[in-house]
């Protein structure tokens, strides 16, 4: 038996088997597993419940149920969504380089330890910004041909668009704190509204 945290202020004790092991997706983190079925009102709980002011952001989510080898299990695999657009080279042009905002661009991959570390800091803060700016992420081994012509070198990278340019002095690669993030961002949209 596991004890899974469910928030700060509650627990619960559910029997895994095998246990629950995130798998990471483009756009998305899946959780899989089996579970009891005793589990699956848990599980409900959590993305369905009343989280209070808290609950800012929208899930998706997908309940599925698989046959087993045994009855008495259900296969759940959870789905969340992050609010940050993934894009790909046919939608560059479109996005970014037309864009009447300036762009955030974010190049990522899904192998990337640094690139998951910045990730919650840069959809916080698009969130923030979405009325000046417009934030995308690119997977860098899904589109070598703009990695190739924006010559990016090291992950993340972020660069900034406006007017179908790159914004001179916008590229920044590797990991950043939120707090530095955002006075980048603030330094550029800064910089952008003067030019």
């Amino acid at each position: 038996m596991e004890t899974l945290m469910a928030s700060s202020s509650s627990t619960a004790t559910i029997p895994f088997r095998p246990p629950i092991r995130p798998v990471r997706s483009s756009n998305s983190f899946f959780f899989s597993g089996h579970t009891s079925p005793g589990t699956t009102p848990f599980f409900r709980s959590l993305l369905f419940g009343n989280h209070g002011a808290h609950s800012h952001r929208k899930l998706n989510h997908s309940f599925r149920n698989s046959s087993s080898s045994s009855p008495s299990s259900l296969n759940l695999k959870l789905e969340i969504k992050c609010g940050v657009t993934e894009i790909n080279e046919s939608q560059f042009d479109e996005v970014v380089l037309k864009s009447d905002r300036p762009v955030l661009v974010e190049f990522v991959a899904g192998w990337c330890g640094p690139c998951r570390l910045v990730a919650p800091a840069v959809e916080s803060l698009s969130k923030e910004y979405e009325e000046k700016l417009v934030v995308v992420k690119i997977d860098h081994d899904s589109n070598p041909k703009l990695i190739e012509e924006y010559k990016v070198y090291g992950l993340p990278a972020l660069i900034m668009f406006k007017d179908g340019e790159e914004v001179p002095k916008s590229r920044r690669e590797g990991a950043i704190t939120k707090a530095k993030l955002k006075g980048y961002i603030d330094e550029l949209l800064e910089s952008v509204s003067v030019s």
